[in-house]
This record gives C-alpha cells, sequence and structure tokens, in this order.
C-alpha cells in the first residue's frame, strides 16, 4: 500500500466508506467488455476504439463518444440498446477479492458506507445481486444528474449517510472514478495502480481498505 503523506496526517477513522462498483466491489470486467464488443457490431463502431474509452464512464457518456453524430434521441436508443445486453449477461460476474471482507467489517462494525457507480439501479442490482454482496445505500447513474467524473454521486452519497464527505474515504480503480472522489473533496484509494497517479493512496485489493481503517498503516 502506498500512501500520500497528508492521509496519515486526517483523524484516527473516516465518518464512511463510499465504493464504487465495477472494478471495486464487483469483477464485472469480461461482461462488461461482451457487452461493449456486441454494442459496437450493432452501432457501426470498432469494438477496440470504444473499450479503450469506455472505463468508468457511465454508458451514455461513452454512446457520445464513440458515435458524435448521433443525436440525444438516437443517444437514449443506443444507451438502452446497450443496457438491454448488460442487464441479461451476468456470466462470471463475481465479488473482487476482499469485497466479501470489507462489506462485512463495515456492516458488523457500524460503519456507514454505499456504493456510488456509472451503472444505472438495474443494473447495479443485478450484479451486487448476482456477486451475493448486499449494501445499505446505493447512488446509481440515474439518481443523479451528471455522471462520474462530476463529484454529484459521492456528494448524495455522503449527504444520504449524514456525514461531510471530506470525512469520507473513497474506493475507485479508474481515473474518471478518481477525479469524481477527490472533486468531491473526499481521501480517495486507487485500486490496483489503474487509478491513474492521482489517488491519495494505492491500493492493490480491498484488504488492503481493511487495514487502512484499521490503522494499522506506515509512511
Amino acid at each position: 500500500m502506498t500512501l500520500h503523506p497528508a492521509v496519515l496526517d486526517r483523524p484516527d477513522s473516516f465518518a464512511a466508506v463510499l465504493l464504487d462498483m465495477d472494478g471495486t466491489l464487483v469483477d464485472s470486467d469480461g461482461a462488461v467488455e461482451r457487452s461493449w464488443r456486441t454494442w459496437a457490431r450493432r452501432w457501426g463502431v470498432d469494438p477496440l476504439a470504444v473499450l479503450a474509452v469506455m472505463t468508468g464512464h457511465p454508458a451514455e457518456a461513452t454512446v457520445r463518444r464513440v458515435r458524435p453524430d448521433l443525436d440525444e434521441a438516437l443517444v437514449a436508443i443506443a444507451t438502452r440498446d446497450h443496457l438491454e445486453h448488460e442487464y441479461v449477461d451476468l456470466d462470471d460476474v463475481v465479488a473482487a477479492p476482499g469485497a466479501a471482507e470489507l462489506t462485512a467489517d463495515l456492516t458488523a462494525t457500524f460503519t456507514p458506507w454505499a456504493v456510488v457507480t456509472s451503472a444505472d439501479t438495474r443494473l447495479a442490482r443485478a450484479r451486487l445481486g448476482t456477486a451475493g454482496l448486499e449494501f445499505p445505500v446505493l447512488v446509481p447513474r440515474d439518481m443523479v444528474a451528471a455522471g462520474k467524473p462530476d463529484p454529484e454521486g459521492y456528494l448524495r452519497a455522503a449527504d444520504f449517510l449524514g456525514v461531510d464527505p471530506t470525512d469520507c474515504l473513497v474506493v475507485e480503480d479508474t481515473p474518471v472514478g478518481v477525479a469524481a472522489g477527490r472533486a468531491a473533496g473526499a481521501t480517495v484509494a486507487g485500486l490496483r495502480r489503474s487509478a491513474g497517479g492521482d489517488a491519495d493512496l494505492a491500493i492493490d485489493t480491498l484488504h488492503d481498505v481493511l487495514t487502512l481503517l484499521s490503522r494499522e498503516v506506515t509512511a
């Protein structure tokens, strides 16, 4: 685990933990890639071009990026076409390493926590359910006006939990998600170093979050 020095100057505990879903709590990489590849073929886009820009973004944002020629009505249709495939492709969707242990610990210690995701309600519930993960608060894409990297999802989650966002720990796995967490004022843990260099600390798995919360960390 690699920490930014400022992290060690924080209080002994975070007021809440706010967790991304895909790539963080849930390993859905295979399903996500299959769904976008299928969509790309139907909508005349190079699948590799879609995969290069879709990570961390809400579906409609990806559609706009790879098909800028579509008007808003067609963006909505194309987005729905993609989501309808994702809703039913749950093969090999599983809990990420450490997810079950972390969520159980958060619940057992009465630590407020929430899931903040770029997926909509139906997809988020489907993937979390398939992965066997229960959650107290869910802030999906269709609950906010703007998706990541906008901080609205994390700000709303903190508000639901009755805590200051600056006292929260956000856990993310993409640069888009890290940007959202940092814009909310939270301390951000970036998984697998794929989250880029802007996270406050780099972690390898969710097991590291348990270590961080127990304060068993050194610079």
